[in-house]
Formats: C-alpha cells, sequence, structure tokens
C-alpha cells in the first residue's frame, strides 16, 4: 500500500508539469492557475479521492498566508514604476482612500443588517474582505516594471496597499468583538493602530530596504555573490523588513511593499530589481499552489450550505454592486477610461489575503458559532471569486487590450 504522503507528491507533481507545459494553452482559456488549482484541491480532498485528509490549525493557515502575503507585496513593490508624486498615484488614492472604506463599511451594513452580526463583527467581516489579492490577480496585474498601462497599475498598487491598509480595520472590528464600548478602546486604536503603525511601517520599508541594498552596493564591488545565491537578497530584505517593522509595532505589510518600491529604485543596473521581481514571483506562484490547493480541500459541504444563505448574499452584493458602483464613485474626475473603471469594479479578487485576517482574527478572539459564520461566509466567497474571476479575466483583458488599450495614452 502506497502512503498518501507519496501519492500526494505524485499529483502535486503530475499537477505541475501540466500547469507549466500547458501554460501557453491556459493562459487562451478562461481559466486561472488558482481555478485550476482549486479544483483539483476540492479532488484531492474529501468530495474527491480523499488524498488530503487534515483540518490545519488556524495558526498554520495564517503563518503560510502571512508568508505568501509578504512575498506578493515585496513582488508588487517592485514594479510600481511611478514617480512618487501625489499625480502619478492618482487611480491608487483613488481606490485606497475611498473605496477600500466604503467596501469595508458596506459589507460591515450587510453583516449587521442582513445577516445579524454585531457591529463588531461585522466591521470585522468588512476587513477580511476588504483587501483584493495580489496573489491571485496576476492576469489582471502589471506584468513588469516597464508595464504602464493605468488600469493594471492601479489593480496592482491596490492590491498592494489594500492588503497593508485593512490592518487597522481589522483591529477595530477586534477590539469591537471583544468590548461593544468603543470610548475603552477607540483613542488606543487611533493612537497605535493609525497614527504610529502605518507611518512606522512607511519609515521601516524605506530604511532596511536602503540599508540593505547599500550594504549590497558596497560588498559586491569587493567581491561579487555567487550568481546562483543572489536572488536570496529579496528574500532576506523581505524577512527583514517585514520582521524588524513588526518588532516595532509597525505593519510589516506596508514596510515590505514599500520596500519594494524602494529596492527598483536602488540599483543603477535594472536587471537587478528585474531579476528580484522574477525571483519572488517564483516563491509567490509555488506558494500559491499549495495554499489554494490547501483551501480547496477544507472546503465543506454542510457548513458552506449552512450559512449559503448569508454567504451569497454578501457575495452577490459585494461583487455585483459594492465593489462596481464604489470603483465608479471613488474614479469620479480620474483620468480612466469608463471601461477601465467598470473593468476595475469587477475584478476586486478575494483570495489569500482574506484567508490571513480570517485567521489572524481567530488567533485574537474570533471563535464560536459568529467565527464558524464569518470563516464559512469568507470561504465561500473566497471560492466564488476564484470561479468567477478566473474564468472572466482572460477574456475581458483580452478584450481590453485589443480595444479599450491602444485607445488610451499612458500617464507617464
Amino acid at each position: 500500500m502506497v502512503d498518501d504522503y507519496i501519492l500526494n507528491l505524485l499529483v502535486i507533481g503530475i499537477l505541475l508539469l501540466t500547469v507549466t507545459l500547458g501554460s501557453g494553452w491556459i493562459a487562451r482559456l478562461p481559466l486561472s492557475y488558482a481555478l485550476i488549482y482549486l479544483i483539483v484541491g476540492i479532488g484531492l480532498g474529501p468530495y474527491g479521492i480523499k488524498l488530503i485528509d487534515l483540518r490545519p490549525e488556524a495558526q498554520f493557515l495564517e503563518r503560510l498566508t502571512e508568508f505568501v502575503v509578504i512575498v506578493s507585496l515585496f513582488s508588487c513593490g517592485l514594479k510600481m514604476n511611478r514617480p512618487l508624486q501625489l499625480w502619478a498615484w492618482n487611480s491608487t488614492v483613488r481606490l485606497i482612500g475611498l473605496l477600500m472604506p466604503i467596501s469595508i463599511f458596506a459589507v460591515a451594513a450587510i453583516g449587521h443588517w442582513f445577516v445579524k452580526l454585531d457591529w463588531g463583527p461585522a466591521i470585522l467581516l468588512g476587513a477580511i474582505l476588504a483587501p483584493t489579492d495580489p496573489v491571485l490577480a496576476s492576469e489582471v496585474q502589471l506584468a513588469h516594471i516597464h508595464d504602464r498601462d493605468e488600469l493594471r497599475f492601479g489593480l496592482t498598487s491596490e492590491g498592494g496597499l489594500n492588503d497593508a491598509l485593512a490592518f487597522p480595520f481589522v483591529y477595530f472590528g477586534i477590539y469591537a468583538l471583544k468590548d461593544n464600548n468603543w470610548a475603552n478602546w477607540f483613542s488606543q486604536w487611533v493612537a497605535i493602530d493609525l497614527l504610529w503603525a502605518i507611518p512606522a511601517g512607511i519609515v521601516m520599508g524605506i530604511l532596511v530596504a536602503k540599508a540593505v541594498t547599500w550594504i549590497d552596493r558596497r560588498l559586491q564591488r569587493y567581491r561579487p555573490a555567487d550568481e546562483l545565491m543572489e536572488d536570496f537578497i529579496a528574500l532576506s530584505t523581505i524577512l527583514l523588513t517585514y520582521s524588524l517593522t513588526e518588532v516595532v509595532n509597525g505593519y510589516g505589510f506596508i514596510a515590505v511593499f514599500v520596500a519594494g518600491i524602494v529596492v527598483q529604485r536602488s540599483y543603477r543596473n535594472p536587471e537587478k530589481p528585474l531579476s528580484q521581481q522574477h525571483f519572488t514571483e517564483r516563491i509567490e506562484k509555488l506558494m500559491e499552489v499549495g495554499t489554494i490547493l490547501l483551501l480547496g480541500s477544507l472546503l465543506r459541504m454542510k457548513p458552506m450550505l449552512a450559512f449559503a444563505g448569508d454567504s451569497l448574499l454578501v457575495a452577490a452584493l459585494l461583487f455585483l454592486l459594492i465593489r462596481p458602483l464604489g470603483t465608479w464613485i471613488s474614479t469620479i474626475g480620474s483620468p480612466l477610461h469608463p471601461a477601465s473603471r467598470w473593468l476595475c469594479g469587477w475584478f476586486g479578487i478575494r483570495g489569500v489575503g482574506s484567508i490571513y485576517y480570517l485567521t489572524y482574527a481567530f488567533g485574537k478572539g474570533l471563535k464560536g458559532e459568529t467565527g464558524e459564520q464569518i470563516a464559512w461566509i469568507t470561504f465561500t466567497i473566497i471560492a466564488i471569486s476564484v470561479i468567477l474571476h478566473g474564468i472572466s479575466a482572460t477574456p475581458l483583458m483580452n478584450w481590453y487590450d485589443r480595444r479599450i488599450k491602444p485607445k488610451v495614452p499612458d500617464l507617464i
């Protein structure tokens, strides 16, 4: 009898070989890699051949998704090719400063009035579902540093920043979950989670990235690093930036995104950040396989059906009303083409970031029936997002590249 572990390795090996060799065909189909991984994960779980028969602890999922997200955020930062001036980041400011709060509080209102959650858990649900995913959205994001497309820039920068800036709202929901009297903790939330943690994340991202790149440039003059090892500088930058920022109680997610921007601008040789981008994208893609396979194997019919009404209501309003309408409102007067505004409104892909915030909340006191309800609403919405956005991304972006993009001048 062959061990299940060996069979799992066999299946994953076949899956990686298939999607790699078939990537040329897959790119033309209305399929995303995440959708393929999700389907295979379901097939490996209890509703398929039962090769994956485990329920990982929330802490394991938290650490796994945390690592995937920080690598992805650094990769997003490396792609940011705009000057650090407000006009160049117009789309990003609108999507983060207006759309994200609209989405959070609209979902919270639905959670409170229709799903019958208290305000604390409802705001937490809104914050968990706020991040658009930088891991699963490669089809609609900047392909490389030199890509100047405004729609893709907006979606990439949004995916990088709202994964980081959803954190204060997650903390707000956790505080409200524990104590309905906001007066007891609101001033602390403002002081620490807003006024300190956000600037600390930005400053640490700049300082650590500049320090690493400075050391790298100086040492390379005397003795170049081994070419096989050189790209590990990117991984060390991610880990140092994230850990040191967390030590000073800043937001590590913001820091690694900022670090990616700083690294991209700190080398005179443009091949260096490009090589780091390719390296981090490979790690990201590999970790995506494991994360989405695991998500597919975790899905269970009984709890999903138990909360199906709540999940479908939130999903329908989020994807068909809140995100599109919120994007349209947020981009009034922006340079985005009308078709780009609608596409931006549709591509609010939810994924690994939401899993991270959910498992983080479990570690901070989310539990019981409310925890089950929020968890299965989140898992169901991620699965729906992977399916809907996975099917629609390729044809819609092909249409955009063919019909709309040639008519829209680049801003820089």
